[in-house]
């Protein structure tokens, strides 16, 4: 006779969704505080500051180099990001975040995007053999709030994408954007990959091409090599 019992005893259950919205935010609305679930405050930015943030840049060093200042900041972003993520999923799932299913990374990943309301995110692993990810986001704050509609501007999650993944791989990666929402693309287009390989990628987009074209070339020049 099955003794239910003792299997019941030795199950182990699945826990849920750490960053499932209505567990992950709390907040106080007498106080005005907004909290995560492990009691590390969060703010909110609102499309005014985020605005503001790019005129005073762009008007200070023009586009190319508020560019290259957001993205230095998306990057100390990261870093830190990637250390309050890694711990706080770490403790929730008794291992390190490096040891989890490829499945339980991603959709953690993907829902902490989303929880933090930085948008939608999605992984694409199509190119990750030749030495690529690419990142999609949609419903970017960073690309709405940006002035200049010529150029991709979400140089600070560029940033911040780059310094998650190199934290998290053990390698220094860097990362560029393809397309973006500013430039009424359907979605952000990100490529992570060593910054050696991405060098010829900035002349293609400053030269029109598509983000296909962008990545085929990408892959051919490896195989070139």
């Amino acid at each position: 006779m099955i003794d239910v019992a003792k299997i019941t005893q030795q199950k182990q259950f699945l826990k849920g969704s750490y960053f499932s919205f209505d567990a992950y935010i709390k907040g106080d609305l007498e106080l005005g505080l907004i909290e995560n679930r492990s009691g590390s405050r969060l703010l909110g930015l609102p499309e005014s500051l985020l605005e503001g943030i790019h005129s005073a840049i762009d008007s200070e060093i023009g586009q190319g180099g508020s560019n290259l200042v957001l993205f230095s900041c998306g990057k100390w972003w990261g870093k830190s990001f990637y250390r309050r993520f890694a711990l706080e999923v770490s403790q929730y799932y008794g291992k390190p975040v490096t040891e989890l299913e490829m499945g339980e990374f991603l959709q953690c990943f993907q829902e902490c995007w989303q929880t933090n309301g930085w948008g939608k995110l999605e992984i694409e692993l199509d190119y990750y053999k030749k030495g690529f990810l690419v990142i999609k986001t949609y419903n970017s704050a960073f690309a709405k709030s940006s002035i200049d509609k010529t150029h991709p501007n979400c140089s600070i999650e560029a940033g911040l994408l780059s310094a998650f993944f190199s934290q998290l791989s053990g390698t220094e990666l860097h990362a560029i954007q393809t397309e973006c929402e500013s430039m009424e693309a359907e979605k952000n287009l990100f490529i992570i990959g060593l910054k050696k390989r991405l060098e010829p990628a900035q002349a293609w987009i400053e030269g029109g091409n598509n983000h296909q074209t962008i990545v085929d070339s990408l892959c051919s020049h490896q195989t070139d090599e």
